[in-house]
C-alpha cells in the first residue's frame, strides 16, 4: 500500500513522490528512485521506501537524507552580505539607505529574517517565504549567529571566560554560547573576539562587549544557523543553493510541530 492510499485519498492522486523531488531539483527521477528504495526519504516523518508512493506538495513534508526538501519554486531565499551604512528593512521612514537596492534582481518581493543594526555588516537572509522568516527571526527559537568583533584593548583570557559564564545587561543576563579570542595587539590595535549566540536581543554583541570594558569598533555577522557567509563580497547577494536551502528548511521546521506553532510566535526584535 502507498502512503497516500495509507492516508486516505484515492489512488492516482497527489504526485509520484520520484517525481516531486525531480521537479524540486533534488536529483534525477532515476536517482530519486533509487534514494526512496535505499530508505532515503521521510514524508512527514516516516521513511518511505515504496515507487508507487504519492504526495501532496502542496501539504507534505518531505526530507531526504534529514535535510527538508522545497516543493513550492516560486520561494526565493537569498543571502546578503549587508553593508554597513545600511538599515535592516525595505524602507526607512526616516530616508536612510535600506535593503531594496539589494532586491532589485529578484522579481519577488523579499523581506529580511531579522536585522543587523545599521553599523553592523554580514550575513541577512532576504525571502518571500512568510512562515520561515517568522519562524527563524523569533528569539525563542534560538537560531544560532556567529559574530566577528573588532575590539577595543587587549582582550584577556579571563575576558573570555566571563562572556561564556554571563554578564548582567539592563534588561536581564546573557551568556555566549561560544567565545574566543582571535588575536590581540599589544600596542594599542585592539582585538578580534569570535562570538556565537543565539538571543535576538537588540544589539547584544556590542552591549556584551561594552559591559566587560572592550567597545566595538566594527562588527560582522559570518554565520546564520546552517549559512556560512563565505567570500560574498560586502554589498552582494545570491540565492541560497539547494544545499543551503534545504540545510535552512531543516532549520525552521525543527521543532515547529506544524502551522499553529509558528502563528502563536511573536515578530523578531
Amino acid at each position: 500500500m502507498t502512503l497516500r492510499q495509507a492516508q486516505g485519498p484515492a489512488e492516482g492522486e497527489g504526485v509520484r513522490l520520484q517525481k516531486a523531488l525531480a521537479n524540486a531539483g533534488v536529483a534525477s527521477r532515476r536517482v530519486a528512485e533509487q534514494m526512496i528504495v535505499e530508505g532515503r526519504v521521510r514524508v512527514n516523518g516516516r521513511v518511505v521506501d515504496e515507487l508507487g508512493s504519492r504526495i501532496d506538495p502542496d501539504k507534505d513534508l518531505v526530507d531526504v537524507d534529514g535535510t527538508a526538501v522545497q516543493f513550492d519554486q516560486s520561494k526565493r531565499y537569498v543571502m546578503l552580505n549587508k553593508p554597513t551604512g545600511v538599515v535592516s528593512s525595505m524602507k526607512d521612514d526616516r530616508g536612510r539607505p535600506d535593503l531594496r537596492r539589494f532586491t532589485k534582481d529578484w522579481p519577488e518581493r523579499l523581506y529580511n529574517v531579522g536585522r543587523l543594526d545599521a553599523e553592523t555588516s554580514g550575513l541577512l537572509v532576504l525571502t518571500n517565504d512568510g512562515e520561515l522568516a517568522h519562524v527563524l527571526a523569533h528569539p525563542s527559537f534560538g537560531v544560532t549567529k556567529v559574530y566577528i568583533a573588532k575590539v577595543e584593548g587587549k582582550v584577556a583570557p579571563q575576558t573570555i571566560q566571563r562572556l561564556l559564564r554571563g554578564v548582567e545587561l539592563e534588561d536581564g543576563p546573557i551568556a555566549a554560547d561560544k567565545a574566543r579570542l582571535l588575536s590581540a595587539s599589544a600596542e594599542g590595535g585592539g582585538s578580534l573576539v569570535e562570538l556565537t549566540l543565539h538571543s535576538g536581543r537588540n544589539r547584544i554583541v556590542r552591549r556584551m562587549m561594552a559591559e566587560v570594558g572592550h567597545p566595538v569598533v566594527e562588527l560582522v555577522r559570518r554565520q546564520f544557523g546552517p549559512l556560512h557567509l563565505g567570500t560574498l563580497p560586502a554589498g552582494r547577494a545570491r540565492e541560497l543553493t539547494k544545499v543551503e536551502q534545504g540545510a535552512l528548511l531543516t532549520l525552521a521546521r525543527r521543532d515547529t510541530g506544524n502551522s499553529d506553532t509558528v502563528e502563536r510566535k511573536a515578530p523578531d526584535e
